[in-house]
């Protein structure tokens, strides 16, 4: 019999039906993000990519956004897990996991940590506490999102929650136009001593100039995360349809995919941190 193989995953992308008041963060300068992205305008991205699947990550802050992934999860079912969203701060989070409680595919939770006034103070609300301590004691991994400068803060944050994954999105997105490699790289080591944390490769290209990018520009950014986190936590994600604002699928994963082919980045650390059974043949 053929050797068995890992899933090869998109582990983060992003369905939506568009309405301008639902989605505040697409700017009048994100145009092409203006209009439906689901399931059936992955899938042949994903075909040509060879990949399996992937996980799809919330959008906005509701929590219909996380009904809603579910019952696109239903209905696709190489969308291996979602990452939804929920009031870590409310007083009746267990209700609310509870009543998710009988969705397998739901693994993990996010919040855009980067556009709070203060991403650091809240993230040190003792209701923030509370609710990110809840997830760990029910085997549920938060994403972080944030921007370089709260990198710090976000290494504290996981330091005083070890008991179960915690992942960083996007890089910790580097400020790459400001080609500030250094204190990124400082930034991200002490953060990636931790072994619990894991990192997507995800979300750089639209962290440069979105004309006038390169990758000679970005590459150093992936070989230094590689070199702290090593490929077993770290996992390739497209950002799709985000990454469409400087750039097209496979180019955004041909970036990735330069840097390493490890089976590790393609789909065994998103398996292993999201608890995803399935190989392929």
């Amino acid at each position: 019999m053929p050797a068995t193989q890992p899933l090869r995953l998109d582990a983060h992308q992003h369905f939506w039906r568009y309405d301008a008041a639902a989605y505040p963060w697409i700017g009048r300068d994100m145009a092409c993000l203006r209009q439906d992205f689901q399931p059936d305008d992955l899938r042949p991205l994903l075909d040509a990519a060879g990949l399996d699947g992937c996980i799809a990550v919330q959008a906005r802050a509701c929590a219909s956004e996380t009904d809603q992934l579910l019952n696109l999860a239903k209905r696709y079912p190489w969308i291996r897990a979602v990452v939804g969203w929920v009031d870590l701060c409310a007083s009746d989070l267990e209700a609310s996991l509870e009543r998710w409680a009988q969705a397998p595919v739901l693994r993990g939770f996010r919040h855009q940590l980067q556009d709070e006034s203060s991403p650091a103070g809240f993230m040190q609300k003792p209701e923030f506490q509370r609710g990110l301590a809840t997830l760990q004691r029910r085997g549920l991994v938060y994403e972080v999102l944030v921007k370089a400068r709260d990198l710090g803060a976000v290494t504290e944050l996981c330091q005083q929650h070890d008991q179960h994954h915690l992942v960083l999105d996007h890089l910790g997105k580097p400020d790459v136009q400001a080609n500030d490699l250094t204190t990124w790289t400082r930034q991200l080591a002490a953060l990636a001593a931790l072994p619990h944390v894991s990192c997507k490769l995800s979300g750089l290209i639209t962290e440069a100039h979105w004309q006038h990018w390169n990758s000679a520009q970005l590459t150093p950014y992936l070989h230094t995360a590689l070199e702290l986190f090593g490929p077993e936590r770290l996992m390739f994600g497209s950002d799709w349809p985000v990454c469409l604002l400087a750039s097209d699928y496979e180019a955004t994963r041909a970036l990735v995919a330069s840097v390493s082919q490890h089976a590790a980045i393609w789909g065994g650390t998103a398996c292993r941190v999201y608890n995803i059974d399935g190989a392929t043949q």
